[in-house]
């Protein structure tokens, strides 16, 4: 059996997850502790692809990277580089479907802490780097984590703006989803129903781990004395 859809899943989501934390975080960090105009806007511009048909991100995505598309010229005259139809078109269409889970995670986990303590800290003459990683990163952690794991499950089941841009290509662009509905298309429900419980199986194991991380440090939280 190939199994090229379970790895290209694998790998997709993996570095989807690793960029769309490094990009949440750092955004929802620099957005909540600052006001300024058109915060609003640009807030529901990064959760736009969150109440979006997928099929309408993919459209996008396929007018922004495709052979006549702004960045599609540019990628191609600078750097003789094709985005469609590859597997850097899979990873992007993950990328840009899983972003806003992660930054609203990021978002709210910023914002359930007391800001004082972050101003204290910079009283007595800390930096910001070291603000960030011994108060702001730790307190937001269970946030960050909750919104890692979505990421992650997100990215792994993307089909819709993933079929629009990368289409499917045997070994290249096929990922579980995609495997999925094309061996239904071809009647091949036994192909298709393996997959169907690989993929459920991973999603149903990401959600159990999460819910029994959450209540396990809600646990330690509300034992601690006060």
């Amino acid at each position: 059996m190939n199994l090229s859809p379970l790895w290209l899943s694998f790998q997709t989501a993996a570095f989807a997850t690793v960029i769309v934390f490094v990009a949440g975080v750092f955004l929802a960090r620099v957005i909540t502790r600052n006001v300024f105009l058109g915060k609003s806007i640009l807030e529901a511009i990064f959760l736009l692809p969150l109440v979006l048909p997928p099929t309408v991100v993919g459209f996008g995505l396929l007018f922004i990277f495709g052979k006549n598309g702004p960045l599609g010229i540019l990628l191609s005259k600078w750097f003789d580089v094709q985005i469609v139809f590859t597997w850097y078109a899979v990873l992007i269409a993950a990328i840009v479907v899983a972003f806003p889970l992660m930054y609203q995670s990021a978002s709210a986990a910023f914002q359930q802490y007391d800001a004082n303590l972050e101003k204290a800290a910079y009283t007595m003459g800390a930096s910001k780097w070291r603000v960030f990683w011994t108060i702001s990163f730790p307190l937001a952690w269970p946030g960050l984590l909750g919104g890692l794991v979505l990421t992650f499950a997100r990215a792994l089941g993307e089909f819709g703006a993933t079929l629009m841009l990368a289409g499917y290509i045997p070994g290249v662009t096929d990922t579980i989803p995609l495997a999925i509905y094309f061996a239904v298309e071809s009647g091949n429900t036994e192909m298709a129903s393996f997959w169907v419980i690989i993929i459920v199986a991973l999603g149903f194991s990401a959600i159990l781990w999460l819910n029994w991380w959450s209540k396990r440090n809600m646990m330690r939280y509300s034992q601690r004395p006060k």
